[in-house]
């Protein structure tokens, strides 16, 4: 006889089971195959379908793709399931055969459009279309397409590269068939191993709403303190692998500038104004700074190799060497600390930390918990859809790890300092509630890099 819990993973399994059997994916076609995202994802789906086509403007452009993606994995199975082509000679008989057509074109909303009217014209019925868009309105992109195309198209949000980051984000319009977001659910969780976040059709969706607020207070702080400060004192021992202005070099100027200026076109919130563009990345980026893309953002190498830095004020760039680094032996402290797995005693010396730079820091992370909190029901439903994506796709501590680390009440008290709003949830919570709910998890992950 089974017992309860056996039966109740059975049924489990046989639901997934029937969904993943419910359609079938053989061929993927990618479009913008050329880019980071288009390959990146390109190079996740070779892993399970026979089929891959990857499409750009020019059929060397794709090539261009392929290659790289060759190069990113070394598999030869990329290769052998990967052909290219262009949009001019290929478009109409890959996309009508496909049975995911996946979209990764630049983030603009006419450019996607575009493509969307092209593919409603040729794809089958019953064909996927996903967009990989940062933060669009999946509703909008859809807005004017056909029944069918619109039941059947949602964004799947891998993070960048897709093959090593696991988070991913599942956005659904309000014509989507929830049939279909569940097998698309299952399907990256099963097939392609995916750690999945539902979330809303909202600005910048979960993660970069989230996100990209943390790392754009961070611009702005720099040009008043210096980049070289403030990534260091919102550094690895807060609870994240790479820091906030390198990351804005990683992910390019332009990017970052696309997703901020989204949000806050579209979503005015409690902290609006932290996710204003600053003035000089502006100024910059008009000249052509785009970040690591472009040699230098607010980082780089000079002609010798030194290292140098932006000073925002100036728009000059001097040598790292040349630039003091003030006291700071709270962080040095703190990062002890999480060497030795000590990470309560880290964060909760974090939080009492005293002094102009540990108020700078302090402000940034309360800012972050307070904000993720104050989205939930916006963003996600739950404040572990916005840890989930945190923590898989932006590789940092999770809101919820950190208040469970620094404690209920020096968290609250730590938000009241920075002059930032308490979350209700936070605020009506019995002392000792524990917030982060992955038992799957070791918190100690997120501050290895300290």
């Amino acid at each position: 006889m089974l017992s309860a819990s056996t039966t109740s993973t059975v049924g489990s399994s046989a639901r997934s089971s029937d969904l993943l059997n419910s359609r079938s994916i053989k061929h993927v076609v990618v479009l913008g195959a050329n880019g980071a995202m288009g390959l990146g994802s390109g190079v996740l789906f070779t892993t399970v379908v026979p089929r891959v086509t990857f499409l750009a403007r020019t059929k060397e452009k794709a090539d261009g793709g392929l290659s790289a993606a060759i190069k990113m994995v070394r598999s030869s199975t990329v290769a052998n399931r990967v052909e290219t082509g262009s949009y001019d000679a290929d478009f109409d008989r890959a996309v009508a055969e496909a049975d995911l057509i996946f979209e990764a074109v630049t983030e603009q909303l006419d450019l996607k459009r575009e493509f969307f009217e092209r593919i409603d014209k040729v794809r089958r019925s019953d064909s996927i279309v996903a967009t990989v868009t940062s933060g669009l309105s999946i509703n909008l992109l859809a807005e004017g397409r056909s029944e069918s195309f619109r039941k059947n198209f949602l964004g799947l949000h891998f993070f960048n590269p897709p093959n090593v980051i696991v988070g991913t984000e599942l956005i659904a319009g309000k014509d989507t068939d929830p049939k279909l977001v569940d097998f698309v659910d299952e399907y990256c969780t099963k097939r392609l191993g995916r750690a999945m976040v539902r979330t809303a059709d909202t600005p910048g969706f979960a993660g970069n709403r989230v996100g990209f607020k943390v790392l754009n207070e961070c611009a702005i702080l720099a040009e008043e303190h210096g980049p070289l400060l403030i990534d260091e004192l919102v550094g690895p021992y807060t609870g994240r692998a790479l820091t906030p202005l390198a990351t804005i070099d990683l992910v390019g100027w332009d990017i970052h500038r696309a997703i901020v200026d989204n949000i806050y076109e579209l979503a005015p919130d409690e902290a609006h104004e932290t996710l204003k563009l600053p003035e000089y990345m502006a100024d910059l980026m008009a000249k052509g700074v785009l970040g690591r893309k472009t040699g230098a953002g607010f980082f780089g190498e000079d002609d010798a190799g030194e290292r140098i830095v932006l000073d925002p004020k100036t728009r000059k760039y001097s040598p790292r060497s040349a630039i003091a680094r003030p006291e700071l032996s709270f962080i040095e402290e703190i990062s002890r600390l999480h060497h030795v797995g000590r990470y309560r005693e880290g964060m909760q010396a974090f939080a009492a930390a005293t002094g102009p730079y540990a108020a700078i820091a302090q402000k940034v992370i309360a800012g972050y918990i307070s904000y993720s909190f104050h989205r939930v029901g916006e963003v996600t439903d739950d404040i572990s859809g916005i840890d989930r994506i945190m923590g898989y796709g932006f590789n940092w501590a999770p809101p919820s790890v950190l208040v469970d680390t620094i404690g209920l009440r020096p968290t609250i008290r730590m938000i009241e300092k920075a002059g930032l709003p308490v979350p209700p949830a936070l605020a009506n919570a019995q002392e000792g509630t524990m917030f982060f709910r992955d038992p799957q998890v070791n918190v100690g992950k997120f501050f290895v890099a300290a």
